[in-house]
């Protein structure tokens, strides 16, 4: 729009984020709420992850994309920084499947989320226009991964099914029950 003020407000609500929403291992907390006077960070929590120590998968991969997008609109590099140390930790997490297909919270192994792998997917493909050869053959190679398994019978949706959805096999809030194994709009759109 040209208006400064709004990438004024990006700019400094992703850096709030980035000082307060991750762990030391690049994880993030769900919820971050602050204090309405002083601008204090009161709790530190999650709404949709298994619990308030965990790393809720899809938020992972939306920091992930986030942060790529920070640095393709600013070219700073600390936003290319944080989202690269969130790849690595979503890359690198112990209960990351082979298939690329997280598991609905990085603390637990029953449900698999979709829309978290077309998230992660679409935010590394970017990643690796920014990143060294190494890095982003890496990124290129989850990335490709993870949209064969969307793209086979197990996660796709035989046209005319499902009410016109792509995906299967998403969560929407889980300690909600809420959407529990089903397509989500926006597991379609990031895929």
């Amino acid at each position: 729009t040209g208006d400064t003020r709004l990438s004024d407000i990006a700019v400094r609500h992703a850096d709030t984020t980035m000082k307060n929403h991750f762990r030391k291992d690049y994880s993030s907390f769900h919820v971050v709420s602050y204090k309405k006077d002083s601008g204090e960070v009161e709790f530190q929590g999650t709404n949709q992850g298994a619990s308030y120590s965990s790393a809720w998968a899809r938020g992972q991969a939306w920091a992930l994309y986030g942060y790529t997008v920070m640095y393709r609109y600013t070219h700073n590099e600390k936003y290319l920084l944080q989202a690269q140390h969130i790849a690595r930790y979503l890359l690198d997490h112990p209960q990351m499947p082979k298939d690329g297909i997280p598991y609905w919270d990085f603390s637990k192994t029953d449900f698999r989320d979709s829309s978290t792998a077309a998230i992660m997917a679409s935010a590394l493909l970017e990643l690796a226009n920014y990143s060294s050869q190494k890095e982003a053959d890496e990124y290129r190679c989850m990335a490709i991964k993870q949209l064969k398994t969307l793209a086979s019978s197990k996660y796709s949706a035989k046209p005319g099914t499902k009410h016109g959805f792509i995906l299967l096999h998403g969560i929407g809030n889980y300690p909600a029950k809420s959407e529990i194994d089903v397509p989500l709009s926006y597991g379609d759109y990031y895929y």
